[in-house]
């Protein structure tokens, strides 16, 4: 398997440091609010990465943090903390909203069908690792005291900006816009491993530490959490793209001047899901999450679907009409399964193993789940017979995690003595009759009105078939169109 490494810029051989365990760790959520569907993305493409390590036949070990403190508004170590400004909208505590929040995003991972991480920490857990690292970094002169705070001294290492992805223009004073210049630093880059109360006097959540009352700063987390659970040699790191700078560069900085030797082996970026204006974000108000797209009726299984139709390491622009387009590409994928779901017979173990080789073939090229779906495309087209198909299907999904074997059995095994409601038969009528003269606007805008009942009708040579509409995702197009207008 060759993935892309972001630490080299190229395609190298994925080869874990034990054999048949590989060590992963995934930079996890701030429960400060519901995750957004571009956050999302970034977990379905590390589910499916872990799950193809799993499925060819090694032992992942993953861990995720939950940033329930420390983690500011701007990357520069300043403005709010996250969870503090989210306790302030809903006039709750902290740790209130961090247990909701934490709840709502794994009901969204299990929603897209997103494994739950064998082991989840809160970053409020790990308090006296933290100082424990921090301690160490100031006892070999990698960290400093200044204006009551803990900073990395990002001179020491050999190689700060190891991926070499920033501009001067980033490093002049923070990293994003409107980031003030923090004159306790020794260098513009240093980064707070600790904060003391003299910096954040309402900080709900404060612990006792050598350097007074604080808490600790976002980037420590990750690199302490990980050691902790995933011990000193780390096989691969996940996280979306945007975390590569200040966040993960931090991370190597502080995890190798503790440990004295590289840490970790493969880092691995999604990109970006953008919209037509930019990047996703919920500082910009565009706030897509997977309980806004229930309802307006899609499946999160068709959002999922739509992330794979891209490279990973593509940004992917999301508009309704692309997620339309990739229902429509779902739904007729499950078309062409239904026929095959009472397939019988023995599976023939030749065909089997020559098809599976294009699943494989696509995900062993970093990752890439686009040509795995056309793999489950060449496999209905083939002259394998429907047992064989069948099973191939049904081991692609075991990664892709799309369900497309299950949408199709229950499209097959419905009650077809079901009655269409009269309701539906009324417009379906009403729609013959616009047919007949010819009205072909109206006939669509019935047509349109029957399927966001759940229905759908269409012409065939034996006359007008109406059946209910299942897993389809429905929506009244033009009302959409009228609401973008």
């Amino acid at each position: 398997m060759y993935l892309y490494n972001s630490l080299t810029h190229r395609k190298e051989e994925f080869i874990s440091i034990r054999p048949r365990k590989v060590s992963m760790y995934t930079c996890g959520p701030t429960v400060y609010h519901y995750a957004h569907i571009g956050n999302l993305r970034t977990y379905i493409m590390e589910d499916v990465l872990q799950k193809y390590i799993e499925y060819c036949g090694q032992k992942v070990e993953r861990v995720m943090n939950i940033t329930d403190v420390g983690h500011l508004t701007s990357d520069g170590d300043t403005g709010d903390d996250k969870m503090l400004k989210g306790a302030k909208r809903e006039n709750k505590t902290v740790m209130e909203i961090a247990e909701f929040y934490t709840n709502a995003f794994f009901k969204d991972c299990e929603k897209l069908n997103i494994k739950k991480t064998d082991t989840v920490v809160p970053a409020t857990s790990c308090i006296s690792d933290f100082i424990k690292v921090i301690s160490s970094l100031i006892e070999n002169d990698h960290a400093y005291i200044a204006g009551g705070n803990v900073y990395f001294d990002t001179s020491k290492p050999e190689k700060y900006y190891v991926f070499g992805d920033v501009s001067g223009e980033d490093l002049a004073v923070g990293v994003r816009d409107g980031v003030e210049e923090d004159c306790n630093k020794r260098n513009k880059a240093d980064f707070a491993l600790w904060f003391t109360k003299s910096k954040f006097d309402d900080q709900e959540l404060k612990w006792d530490s050598p350097w007074g009352v604080g808490y600790p700063g976002w980037h420590i987390e990750c690199s302490c959490i990980s050691m902790k659970y995933l011990g000193e040699y780390l096989d691969i790191h996940c996280g979306g793209i945007d975390n590569i700078f200040p966040h993960h560069t931090n991370e190597i900085a502080q995890s190798e001047a503790y440990l004295g030797h590289k840490w970790c082996n493969f880092w691995f970026h999604v990109h970006h899901l953008n919209t037509a204006s930019g990047k996703m974000s919920k500082s910009k108000g565009e706030f897509l999450t997977v309980s806004l797209l229930e309802e307006r009726g899609y499946d999160p299984l068709v959002y999922r679907y739509f992330c794979l139709l891209s490279h990973y390491r593509k940004s992917l622009v999301f508009t309704w009409e692309n997620l339309d387009n990739a229902v429509v590409s779902y739904n007729k994928l499950v078309d062409k399964i239904v026929p095959l779901i009472d397939a019988q017979g023995k599976v023939d173990d030749y065909d089997f193993k020559r098809l599976k080789k294009l699943f494989t073939d696509s995900l062993d090229n970093d990752l890439n789940t686009s040509m795995a779906i056309t793999a489950i495309h060449e496999v209905l087209r083939s002259d394998a017979d429907p047992a064989t198909r069948l099973a191939l299907i049904k081991d692609f999904d075991r990664v892709l995690g799309i369900g497309i074997v299950e949408a199709a059995e229950k499209i097959f095994h419905k009650d077809d003595a079901e009655p269409v409601p009269d309701e539906v038969m009324a417009l379906v009528r009403e729609r013959a009759e616009a047919r007949k003269i010819r009205s072909y606007a109206l006939a669509d805008k019935l047509r349109l009105q029957i399927e966001s009942m759940g229905y759908e009708v269409r012409e065939t040579r034996k006359g007008t078939e109406v059946k209910k509409i299942e897993p389809r995702i429905v929506r009244m197009r033009d009302e959409k169109k009228q609401e973008d207008k």
